[in-house]
């Protein structure tokens, strides 16, 4: 027979933001309690990442994305500094190959600067091919955004957890939330696992990522009115064999689905290229296949070498992969957040987040004090 109790804060997945999340809500006083499915921390989408710390460029202005990107990256530097954790703000380029990609350039500036991003500066092709010399010389202009940056994301969610449990809350590994339902004065939630339980909370954070969408349908309420179909896009990265002759971040004009194929260099120095954005299938589900295809390579070479020339084939060899979870469909312009509380959908002690992806790591922390607010 299930065990049964109630409880004050429920936040259901420990990536970065259900971290985040609930170091914000004990730290304010609240009784906190994180339910994880799987046996770690940060399992999925929050460890599968570029760990850059964007600075908040494209968004667009008055959005979600925009403004907590730009806040989460300033507390972000903050947290890291005061907490130890490696980061580099190297800075980076976006770089316009031609005449017609610098002609788009101004219109990312300005919305950069109307989001609040600081310290931003419209180079020549000159200009930036003298800070970064391997650049292809057709770069005809690029914009450098210097508080852009790296850091170690898996120190930093342990940094996370460690505050959240010195504030008195603690994590349930291997307890996947079933269903559940809004009821008078709480949510209810079955969880499974080897110790299945009923759990009435008086507040309910759904922060679990890939399965946010899935659980927000399988807790019964109103808010399951208005809840949007999850697309799911796979990123392939690869990385850089040899020295990497960049000391910034590279990246080249963006589309719909992702910044493109941008060049990173880690903490360690070793180079990386991606993601790409291969959608998956309606109706893909998780678990996913991280696996990456080695005859990707091909295409990834012919991204690259339009910044990189001096990049050959033979470099390059299959890294990693993430999946991203969108809410909206393919071709469609990039969707906003998603951050919705009763007043929202009318779901009283629920607070779902729903379509967390990038810039979600760089975002984590003002997300987690917009949730506090929302959670009352």
């Amino acid at each position: 027979m299930a065990d049964s109790f109630e409880a004050d804060v429920i936040i259901i997945g420990a990536g970065v933001i259900g971290l985040a999340c609930g170091r914000a809500l004990a730290r304010a006083g609240r009784e906190v309690f994180v339910l994880e499915a799987e046996d770690q921390i940060a399992m999925h989408t929050s460890s599968r990442n570029s760990e850059v710390i964007h600075a908040g460029l494209y968004y667009a202005t008055g959005s979600l994305k925009a403004r907590h990107c730009v806040n989460g990256r300033r507390m972000l530097y903050s947290f890291l500094d005061a907490h130890g954790v490696a980061v580099k703000r190297c800075g980076k380029l976006v770089v316009a190959i031609g005449p017609a990609e610098a002609a788009e350039l101004g219109a990312i500036l300005a919305r950069a600067q109307a989001n609040g991003v600081e310290d931003l500066r419209l180079l020549e092709g000159a200009e930036a091919l003298a800070m970064e010399p391997a650049l292809n010389p057709e770069v005809a202009a690029a914009i450098h955004s210097p508080v852009s940056g790296i850091f170690d994301s898996h120190a930093y969610f342990l940094a996370l957890q460690g505050e959240l449990e010195d504030a008195g809350g603690s994590i349930a590994f291997n307890t996947p939330v079933l269903s559940g339902a809004v009821e008078t004065g709480h949510v209810r939630l079955e969880t499974g696992g080897d110790n299945p339980a009923t759990i009435r909370a008086r507040t309910v954070v759904n922060a679990a990522g890939h399965y946010a969408p899935h659980i927000a349908a399988t807790i019964e309420g109103p808010h399951t009115a208005g809840l949007p179909e999850t697309h799911f896009v796979k990123g392939s990265y690869f990385g850089i064999s040899g020295r990497t002759p960049f000391s910034r971040l590279i990246y080249p004009m963006p589309n719909t689905a992702t910044l493109g194929l941008h060049l990173t260099i880690d903490l360690g120095g070793r180079g990386k290229v991606g993601p790409d954005a291969e959608w998956l299938p309606e109706g893909a589900e998780p678990p996913f296949d991280y696996r990456v295809d080695p005859a990707r390579a091909a295409v990834f070479h012919a991204e690259v070498s339009r910044y990189w020339p001096g990049l050959t084939l033979d470099r390059l060899t299959p890294d990693y992969a993430g999946v991203r979870p969108k809410i909206v469909p393919r071709g469609a312009p990039s969707g906003d957040f998603r951050i919705e509380g009763p007043e929202a959908h009318g779901s009283a002690g629920l607070v779902n987040l729903l379509g967390i992806e990038s810039p979600g790591l760089t975002s984590s922390l003002s997300i987690a004090d917009h949730v506090a607010e929302l959670a009352g």
